[in-house]
């Protein structure tokens, strides 16, 4: 499935969550597609959990 579909069925599932659930149940679907989205990428390989507690820079501590 290429990114464009995909973007097109998130929009879709945020679009209906919206109408029919309120401002509320646009957040919640939001979310709970950045945690999907995150996991997939976690599943595949893309990501490690290193990733997210890692520092950007090569330096530990920068103030020295």
């Amino acid at each position: 499935m290429s990114m464009a579909v995909a973007g097109l069925l998130a929009g879709m599932a945020l679009g209906f969550a919206g109408y029919f659930g309120g401002f509320g149940a646009f957040i919640l679907v939001a979310a709970l597609g950045v945690v999907g989205f995150v996991a997939g990428r976690f599943l595949d390989g893309d990501l490690e959990a290193g990733d997210f507690f890692r520092s950007r820079g090569g330096y530990r501590d920068r103030r020295r």
